[in-house]
């Protein structure tokens, strides 16, 4: 077993697309098996494996597994090459094009089903089938966000993710607000609720004076109370889409896959009017402030006194020194319920792959309780199998963090799948254009209306 670092990533969400890689999508030729069985005619069961994957924290815990299957089967080794995030994405497509992919890599629910369409991964269904592998397993909506607008599976759920609030303890402490005031903010896209209150109470300006107090200098700020990532494109995983769902927005008009887009339904729009009114109080940094530091280091500094970021993430936060941090569920929304994206990686096989029977052989183990249960004692993500999710939550509780703040949302039934549609990557640069422009006040929520057909005419194309 080797490995081949990279930088690490900051995040999972889909990241900015180039106009170079667009076109890449576009050259990629629409070949390979799309429907039935696996190829057969590389069906090597030996051989060295590359396996691709983007992030750092977690190659430890790859490794260990990675030998443990060579130890298992001594016909085969793992050569794991991890890269940043960006990178990883642009490097894939460049090896799709080049016949060079790895034969097998970690794959995003955004990403796969241009894949998919054009025979570039390997449709799984009849493998797991003859492998009799048992899909209840799994935790609920894992399997669902893997399976293609054909019907298809074309990966195998690694771990599950949702996302909820990182807060600095010192300075929540020095504002009087608890973790029990936390745990039980509301949020409505009137007034914010007591959401809004106490992210205006935790923001103070350069002389000392909080966001709700006489006399706050919305232009000089020294802490925000809830920090900024981005403008969310067109999923707001970590941005904006925990508050859209409680007020009974969906993404689109199907839960994965569907025909039409919801963003110009005006429960969006307004969700997004309220949020960016926190950049104009002064509660929430300028979009212009937000490119190129990590939500981490904002914290750590104490430059945000909040923020709202992802699970993947817990360890990122968990080691940062000099700074006590821990969690909060998201807010109790409209419908009187809390709201996350519930996301999950899986491993796909590449249809060039010349060893498919190898490639299968680990996938199947990456999978696996064996695996699974290595995955879930490092602590680093929620593995997919049901069977090993307490194991991975007490090594996360181990942190000090709320763990309960990630894990409510499957507990309770309020995820929200992540959408999945094709033509994803042009899908997403214009929404992150039209969000960009709109968190920027270049143009207003509403002309969101307007952008919402372009991508509904995608979804066709």
């Amino acid at each position: 077993m080797t490995f081949t670092p990279s930088q690490t990533s900051r995040r999972r969400p889909f990241h900015r697309v180039t106009a170079s890689a667009l076109a890449i999508i576009a050259a990629v030729s629409l070949s390979g098996c799309t429907q039935g069985t696996m190829s057969k005619g590389a069906w090597e069961d030996t051989g060295n494996l590359s396996y691709w994957m983007w992030d750092s924290n977690q190659v430890p815990a790859y490794q260990a597994c990675a030998s443990a299957f060579e130890a298992k089967n001594p016909d085969i080794t793992i050569t794991i090459e991890q890269y940043g995030y960006d990178d990883y994405w642009n490097k894939l497509m460049t090896s799709f094009v080049a016949d060079s992919a790895p034969d097998v890599f970690v794959d995003h629910s955004s990403k796969y089903g241009d894949y998919a369409a054009r025979g570039l991964i390997e449709n799984l269904d009849e493998l797991v089938k003859e492998n009799n592998i048992d899909l209840s397993q799994y935790v609920d909506g894992t399997i669902d966000l893997w399976r293609a607008a054909d019907g298809h599976q074309y990966g195998m759920p690694k771990d599950w993710d949702t996302v909820a609030i990182y807060y600095n303890e010192e300075l929540t402490d020095q504002a009087g607000i608890s973790a029990q005031d936390l745990g039980t903010m509301t949020w409505n896209p009137d007034d914010g609720g007591s959401y809004e209150d106490v992210i205006a109470h935790l923001t103070v300006d350069k002389n000392g004076v909080r966001g709700d107090e006489a006399g706050f200098d919305k232009t000089r700020v020294a802490t925000y109370g809830l920090g900024l990532d981005d403008s969310g494109g067109g999923y707001g995983q970590v941005t904006w889409s925990m508050l859209a769902a409680t007020t009974g927005w969906t993404y689109m008009n199907e839960p994965t896959w569907g025909s039409d887009f919801n963003y110009d339904d005006e429960r969006f729009q307004s969700t997004i009017a309220w949020w960016r009114g926190l950049i104009d109080k002064g509660y929430m940094p300028p979009l212009s402030q937000t490119v190129g530091t990590a939500l981490s280091s904002k914290i750590q500094a104490g430059s945000y006194a909040m923020v709202t970021d992802g699970a993947w993430n817990i360890n990122t936060f968990a080691k940062l020194q000099g700074v006590k941090v821990n969690t909060a569920p998201t807010p109790v929304g409209v419908n009187g319920k809390r709201a996350s994206t519930f996301n999950s990686l899986a491993d796909s096989i590449s249809s060039s792959s010349k060893k498919k029977g190898a490639a299968w052989k680990w996938v199947q183990y990456l999978s696996s309780p064996e695996c699974q249960s290595t995955v879930a004692d490092a602590g680093v993500v929620f593995p997919s199998l049901s069977a090993v999710g307490d194991t991975a939550s007490d090594r996360f509780a181990e942190t000090g963090f709320n763990i309960d703040a990630f894990t409510t949302h499957v507990d309770d039934g309020t995820t929200v799948l992540f959408p999945l549609s094709q033509n994803a990557v042009e899908i997403n640069a214009v929404m992150t254009n039209a969000m960009d422009k709109v968190m920027s006040f270049s143009t207003e929520p509403s002309s969101l209306t307007e952008v919402n057909e372009k991508v509904t005419g995608l979804l066709s194309e």
